[in-house]
């Protein structure tokens, strides 16, 4: 299947609106791409309010105190490996 040209754009904020309604797989060949390694960026973060129930926070905290580690950091792992586990799993079905 013939890729349409990615077009030339003014500045990033043209690119991203064109990136946000386009869907990128009509432009690029995905299958051929590779996975980049950027070592030296740092990840952005974004403060997010979350719910939980006290029971599962007590647990989560029970949990983290065990481990040694912050119960927030505990959760975002846990949160890492589920999110790994769901799109590997979409990829193979």
């Amino acid at each position: 299947m013939k890729k349409k040209k990615i077009p030339k754009f003014k500045s990033e904020k043209e690119e991203r609106k064109f990136w946000s309604r386009e869907d990128s797989a009509e432009y690029i060949d995905w299958s051929k791409a590779r996975r980049a390694v950027l070592p030296d960026l740092k990840p952005s973060l974004k403060t997010i309010s979350l719910r939980l129930p006290e029971h599962m926070l007590a647990d989560l905290k029970l949990l983290a105190n065990k481990r040694d580690i912050p119960y927030q950091s505990l959760l975002k792992i846990f949160l890492a490996e589920r999110i790994d586990y769901e799109l590997r799993s979409q990829r193979e079905n």
